[in-house]
């Protein structure tokens, strides 16, 4: 480990060593230093395989030595600095909570909009922090002005959540759901695009694309779906759940009108954080789901009339930027990439396992599906834990069905070394049965 390095994580732990309340809440020194650094030279393809950098990086991170979490496609685990941040800011809202709740800590909301904005390429007052995806996509599913017979594109391998809203607004509302079934892992960019505009009709007033479906980390063309429906007056809301901060992108990119995350995903925030994004003259078309003096105002702050909420979680969410950003969103996407082709070539060479996911990395990111023929989901999923403790989830949803994985930045070649042996050993076992 060089020295540049050692420096590097000593400033930006400091950021969450330092005093309870800071001059400059976007301060972050590290993202200066590592953009100074000799060694940005690296491509992020070389820095995807430099073995050393993401070693250091691993110290980062409290996870457990012994259980393997390849499930980070759930909820991620926060690196140290974010936690350590997280509870200074808990424990100090407790010495008064009224008063350090509403009078100091949330001062720090519009420096913290104002880093979010500036990670995703948008403006500041097109973000409204919230607590996840589904509350942001719920707020716009629940707050835009359909009526009985508009219609609605969706896919049957979209989110769960965001299917049971539409759901909910086709019961009360009489509104019309028009349904895909993808068959997925795709690499054809113009049938999946021509799949949904075959969909769109002149009553057909928004359509829901998920960026990355969770179910087998297929990276779908949002922003050439975004154009097909807009040349047709029909609105985009695009599901980012699995994408901010995975892929290297900005918002605007994707082209969509609505759009909302998680950042206790891929960013690493904590648990329960979450951004939504409206663009600017769209923002009056949606009411606020939780209501406050103007619902159906301009301003994206209507959205987080939600009351008393964590506040330590939220102002902690800007460690988790600076953490992300020291690493830098090209790096950590190649990385991501590589961790996840890493173990899938290995694996898909072995007779009876398949992976269900592309390896290419416009396709597809971090996570990716396998099966072993002759076994079901749930015993492959009981296997791997029971006899690996190696944590991933069993998926069987419409037409899709495996083990999905999903290693992170802390996660190291060696642990994928385990998880290759593991599936080897089953397949192996299951070909001799």
């Amino acid at each position: 480990m060089t020295q540049s390095r050692r420096h590097f994580m000593r400033q930006l732990s400091a950021a969450a060593a330092g005093p309870l309340v800071l001059p400059d809440w976007t301060e972050t020194n590290a993202l200066d230093h590592v953009k100074q650094s000799p060694a940005n030279l690296k491509s992020p393809q070389e820095w995807a395989q430099d073995e050393d950098f993401w070693a250091w990086v691993k110290t980062e991170f409290t996870v457990s030595p012994n259980v393997l979490n390849l499930n980070n496609g759930g909820v991620s685990p926060q690196p140290k600095s974010v936690q350590d941040a997280h509870i200074r800011f808990y424990q100090y809202a407790n010495e008064a909570p009224s008063y350090y709740m509403w009078r100091v800590l949330d001062q720090g909301r519009e420096a913290l909009r104002s880093k979010l904005a500036d990670l995703s390429g948008c403006l500041p007052d097109e973000l409204a922090i919230n607590r996840n995806a589904t509350e942001g996509l719920n707020t716009v599913i629940f707050g835009l002005n359909l009526k009985a017979g508009d219609e609605v594109v969706l896919t049957k391998q979209d989110y769960p959540n965001m299917i049971n809203a539409w759901k909910q607004r086709e019961k009360r509302d009489g509104i019309k759901l028009v349904w895909l079934n993808l068959d997925l892992p795709s690499e054809n960019e113009d049938e999946l695009v021509a799949r949904y505009v075959k969909a769109f009709t002149p009553r057909t007033k928004v359509v829901h694309v998920t960026h990355i479906i969770n179910w087998v980390g297929q990276i779908m063309p949002v922003r050439k779906v975004a154009d097909a429906a807009h040349a047709k007056g029909i609105e985009v809301i695009c599901d980012g759940a699995h994408s901010y901060a995975h892929l290297d992108y900005k918002i605007p990119d994707l082209g969509c009108d609505y759009y909302a995350t998680s950042l206790h995903k891929w960013l690493c925030a904590p648990f329960g954080s979450g951004m939504l994004y409206i663009k600017k003259d769209k923002i009056k078309n949606v009411w606020a789901l939780l209501s406050n003096t103007e619902p159906d105002g301009t301003d994206i702050r209507k959205f987080e009339s939600l009351g008393t909420r964590s506040f330590a979680s939220e102002m902690a969410i800007g460690t988790a930027v600076d953490f992300h950003q020291a690493i830098g969103s090209a790096r950590k996407h190649a990385r991501l990439h590589f961790l996840k082709n890493y173990w899938a070539e290995r694996v898909r060479e072995l007779p009876g396992v398949h992976v269900h996911t592309s390896l290419k990395p416009e396709w597809a990111g971090a996570i990716a599906l396998f099966s072993i023929d002759g076994m079901k989901t749930t015993e492959v999923d009981g296997q791997l834990f029971g006899s690996h403790k190696i944590h991933a989830v069993g998926i069987d949803w419409e037409n899709i069905h495996g083990v999905r994985v999903t290693p992170h930045v802390y996660t190291s070649l060696k642990d994928l070394d385990r998880l290759v042996a593991a599936i080897a050993g089953m397949a192996a076992k299951q070909k001799k049965s």
